[in-house]
């Protein structure tokens, strides 16, 4: 097939959420897309929705498998002759104390959250050229560990290094590698915990802005480091979190709650 004249991203975890919605702003932007879930159905029905925009490979998959990266990037250059940006979204939302996990929750994390996408960099980098990126999405929880982080922090903090390390081997080709690094995102995965008091304690009551994060901040800023507007950003974690990771603040409903004694 002819190389596409459009540039080409791979989004993984793309049926729903955030994923879903980097899909949608890319389409929107000029790319055609190679979408990586689980859910075939999904895929197909995002592909039928954003056909007016973008052609849009689907590729069903777990991130987790050994050949997933090497399939999905094989669909992009067979199917567009090119590859510009993949973006390793897919992740896994597990959270616990550090003696709270066991070795089958821990190598399930590991397996979705940093072996899936460093095997998808690894695959990328051999096709990408010039202007290309590697885009993951990680978290605030990776730049500032918290209460029952576990090994979700650990693996966080993983990818940023995976980050740095892209950012400085390759980028002598052109290829720059960065993250964004969102606080906890309303979403289907999420949604189960959002209104309760632990959470709204934790986050809302923490975080100075004055509104929650959206699939689309997500998104948009994806977007912006794998455009030209961010073709000197490398190697970098972006924050998208309101301010909660750099800030003391807290909110004054929490500052004038009933104190209750340590025990």
């Amino acid at each position: 097939m002819a190389q596409s004249k459009k540039p080409v991203v791979i989004v993984t975890g793309a049926s729903a959420g955030i994923g879903e919605a980097i899909c949608r702003r890319f389409a929107e932007g000029g790319y055609n897309v190679v979408a990586v879930a689980r859910r075939k159905e999904r895929l197909d029905a995002l592909a039928g929705e954003l056909s007016g925009k973008a052609e849009v490979a689907v590729v069903a998959a777990d991130v987790a498998a050994p050949d997933a990266a090497t399939k999905a990037v094989g669909i992009a250059i067979e199917q567009f002759g090119r590859l510009d940006c993949l973006v390793n979204n897919a992740g896994i939302f597990k959270f616990g104390a550090v003696t709270d996990v066991d070795d089958a929750a821990l190598d399930e994390a590991i397996d979705i959250s940093l072996k899936a996408p460093f095997r998808f960099s690894r695959e990328a980098l051999k096709v990408m050229g010039e202007g290309s990126s590697v885009i993951s999405i990680g978290s605030v929880w990776g730049i500032l560990a918290g209460m029952a982080g576990g090994s979700y922090c650990a693996l966080k903090a993983g990818l940023i290094g995976l980050t740095q390390s892209i950012a400085a081997d390759y980028g002598r080709k052109g290829i720059r590698a960065n993250l964004v690094a969102p606080s906890v995102i309303r979403t289907d995965m999420t949604d189960a915990f959002w209104d309760t008091d632990f959470f709204q304690r934790s986050n809302q009551e923490v975080t100075p802005f004055n509104r929650d994060g959206t699939v689309l901040d997500v998104a948009n800023a994806v977007y912006f480091l794998a455009s030209d507007q961010g073709a000197f950003i490398s190697g970098q974690t972006l924050a998208l979190d309101g301010g909660w990771s750099t800030t003391k603040f807290v909110a004054p409903e929490a500052l004038t709650a009933e104190r209750v004694a340590r025990s």
